[in-house]
């Protein structure tokens, strides 16, 4: 039986394929429905990224994607609207992800420790078994501020909030769904020196618009130079995120490829649109290789999301679209 792949954590450019392709071969022993897969495509032995399958994404609604003799701790379920299949990630090792989002926001966002970070994300918290609130909560923790902490829609109580912390040395970060902090916006709150970060989505609250547009909104209403975004699902142990541009940063254990949208096992150079595959080398005891719905572009080992396949059901976990 294939042995456990190197850390995720000690990945870097130049390792990078050989811990992939090592990723595979575990996985292809160890992920029932991921071997199976991967027969139907007759791949067995991958001698590069380009050659590995890509699970689709939708097979985490309809299939249990877990190493096969590992018991779960914990069941993360993608948001979803009412009477909608949610995907359901078996998540083996919480140390795991809680390693992979702390490293990753502060290598990407900033060190929790020495920040206040506010969270304005409802509708996670209604829908409950939230991979996103389990990473924002574990955050907030390791803060060590006591101003730290959730928020619902009280716009009252979060100004006053903000108004404690003006005088405040620390990086305060505010961590929102779109629609959200388009009612901050709208009421013209000062948030002048904060970082924001949108997690993406109207959640049917509102119409869904395009990232730069809302983007140009939020600076406008709250008084800031830019807004950070964070790309995360469900089906991921990993996030990557924006600086203020349009295009994501991610990990060093995360990468994406661009697939042909005609001919998903051809790949597209720099700058072609077309559907997002995505590498997550902290997936390990599920599926590191996972073709989205969405569609994307890359630039220079960053990424830029555009939209979704029509026919994909609308997920909204940090994506707006037309």
């Amino acid at each position: 039986m294939t042995e456990l792949p190197l850390d995720f954590t000690k990945v870097h450019k130049e390792n990078f394929v050989q811990v992939a392709l090592d990723t595979f071969k575990y996985q292809y022993d160890r992920v029932k429905v991921y071997r199976e897969y991967c027969d139907h495509l007759k791949v067995s032995a991958p001698r590069s990224i380009e050659e590995i399958p890509f699970l689709p994404i939708r097979f985490f609604k309809s299939h249990k994607v877990v190493e096969y003799d590992n018991q779960f701790e914990k069941i993360f379920k993608s948001s979803g609207t009412t009477g909608s299949v949610r995907s359901h990630h078996y998540v083996s090792d919480l140390r795991l992800y809680e390693r992979s989002f702390t490293q990753a926001f502060k290598k990407l966002v900033s060190d929790p420790k020495g920040a206040v970070i506010i969270a304005l994300l409802p509708n996670y918290i209604e829908q409950g078994d939230s991979s996103l609130i389990y990473m924002v909560d574990h955050l907030i923790k390791d803060t060590k501020d006591e101003r730290s902490g959730f928020y619902l829609e009280d716009i009252d109580q979060f100004e006053n909030v903000f108004q404690g912390l003006k005088s405040s040395n620390k990086t305060i970060i505010l961590i929102g769904v779109s629609f959200a902090l388009l009612r901050l916006a709208e009421k013209g709150i000062d948030l002048k020196g904060t970082t924001i970060i949108e997690t993406g989505g109207m959640k049917g609250r509102r119409k869904e618009i395009i990232r730069e547009e809302l983007h140009e909104i939020l600076k406008a209403g709250l008084n800031v130079d830019s807004i950070f975004s964070e790309y995360g699902m469900t089906e991921l142990l990993s996030q990557a995120y924006t600086d203020g541009s349009s295009f994501f940063h991610s990990p060093e254990w995360m990468k994406v490829l661009i697939r042909d949208v005609n001919d998903p096992l051809t790949y597209l150079p720099e700058g072609r649109t077309g559907g997002v595959n995505i590498i997550d080398l902290a997936n390990i005891h599920s599926c590191s290789f996972i073709a989205t719905d969405d569609l994307g572009v890359k630039k220079d080992e960053k990424f830029k999301i555009l939209g979704r396949f029509d026919q994909s059901d609308i997920r909204g976990c940090n994506l707006l679209v037309n």
